[in-house]
């Protein structure tokens, strides 16, 4: 089986689960507690707050431990917003994640926030220049995507960020699925808070990080007891920490390197592959500025879902996009925001994969695609 959805998630790694093990077992005390069971914890959660600050450039004290992606953009866009004293302006994309647009709808309809949304280009990018006409004196957050997860397409993140810096305004961006593949951190991307989420490197599902440069102002979503700095409330989860620091230490950048490059040859060979093998089909996205292990397709005239069916019965495991928007009837909002029709937005196919898809998999792989194309058109 060759499963090719990994921009959804993926599985724990062995070193992973061997790290966390002893935080899941004897060592179970409450990290805050002040006796010696509790002490070991503590070291443990130390331990594992140093090394994701080595692998995010920044220090130990601007690591929040949390529960994946979806609750680092919302603590990182509301808390942002809510304590940074500059306006009521915030600004974002139109293809990003839910739950970044969701939190800037919370924001307007609850603190009487202005949002703008930018429109992006074609192939997914945000021009600087359109931000920079966005932005204004009050604006107090800009929130955009390091890379978009259905379709590949990779920001220019620190040029996005200086223009919005040059307003005064804080960034943060979310990083969750460039984090497997890209250099990520505040200062390689000169931003001011960064989100990302284990599950996407081989970690558990429900375990992520917030990187939040010293000095930004953030209201905590969950207040209680203080932990994390002040910033997230709640007894921390040691294993969960510890198995998102280990997965983010062994997908840092010195040690993805090669498997990125042979991910990127692979990738230019089913792009390439299925556009000659399945006529009428297209890239969605940009084919400059594309994560390594991301291809995306649209097929005009056919069921994007019986093609997903149909290649699963050729053991190929893929989607159609958002796994978060998994069972909607609406079109992508990504691939809208680009300009594709609704009706063609629905016949999406995502391949996403690791370094271990070889290129002497592709001509399989793009051979399911194009059978399985073929056959719905023929039913159809």
């Amino acid at each position: 089986m060759f499963y090719l959805d990994r921009a959804a998630t993926t599985p724990v790694r062995r070193e992973v689960l061997e790290a966390m093990w002893p935080y899941l077992t004897g060592v179970f005390g409450n990290p805050s507690s002040t006796h010696g069971v509790g002490d070991e914890a503590a070291r443990g959660l130390s331990g594992a707050r140093a090394a994701a600050a080595q692998v995010l450039g920044c220090r130990p004290a601007e690591v929040v431990f949390t529960t994946g992606g979806t609750e680092g953009a919302n603590t990182a866009v509301k808390g942002i917003a809510l304590a940074e004293p500059r306006g009521r302006h915030v600004v974002t994309s139109a293809i990003e994640h839910e739950a970044v647009l969701e939190s800037c709808a919370y924001l307007a309809r609850f603190h009487d926030f202005d949002v703008t949304v930018l429109p992006v280009a074609p192939d997914g990018r945000v021009d600087p220049q359109v931000l920079c006409a966005a932005l204004r004196p009050d604006t107090t957050l800009v929130s955009i995507a390091h890379a978009d997860n259905e379709i590949g397409t990779v920001q220019d993140i620190p040029a996005l960020a200086e223009v919005a810096h040059g307003v005064g305004a804080r960034f943060h961006t979310d990083a969750v699925q460039s984090a497997p593949w890209l250099p990520i951190g505040l200062d390689v991307l000169g931003v001011d808070a960064l989100s990302l989420s284990g599950h996407k490197l081989g970690a558990p599902k429900g375990t992520g990080v917030l990187a939040v440069r010293s000095g930004v102002r953030l209201e905590p979503l969950l207040h209680g007891g203080g932990q994390e700095r002040g910033r997230r409330s709640g007894t921390e989860d040691v294993a969960g920490a510890v198995a998102v620091a280990t997965a983010l230490r062994l997908t840092a950048p010195s040690s993805i390197s090669s498997s990125s490059h042979v991910a990127t040859a692979v990738r230019d060979a089913v792009l390439d592959g299925v556009l000659v093998a399945v006529p009428g089909a297209f890239v969605t996205g940009s084919r400059e500025h594309r994560l390594p292990g991301h291809a995306s397709f649209c097929f005009p005239g056919v069921n994007g879902e019986t093609v997903l069916l149909e290649l699963e019965q050729r053991d190929v495991v893929s989607s159609s996009g958002s796994a978060c928007a998994a069972g909607s009837a609406e079109a992508s909002h990504v691939l809208t925001a680009l300009g594709v029709p609704d009706e063609v937005a629905r016949t999406a196919l995502r391949l996403t994969f690791d370094g271990t898809l070889a290129v002497a998999d592709v001509p399989v792989v793009v051979g399911a695609v194009a059978e399985s194309v073929a056959t719905v058109r023929a039913l159809g």
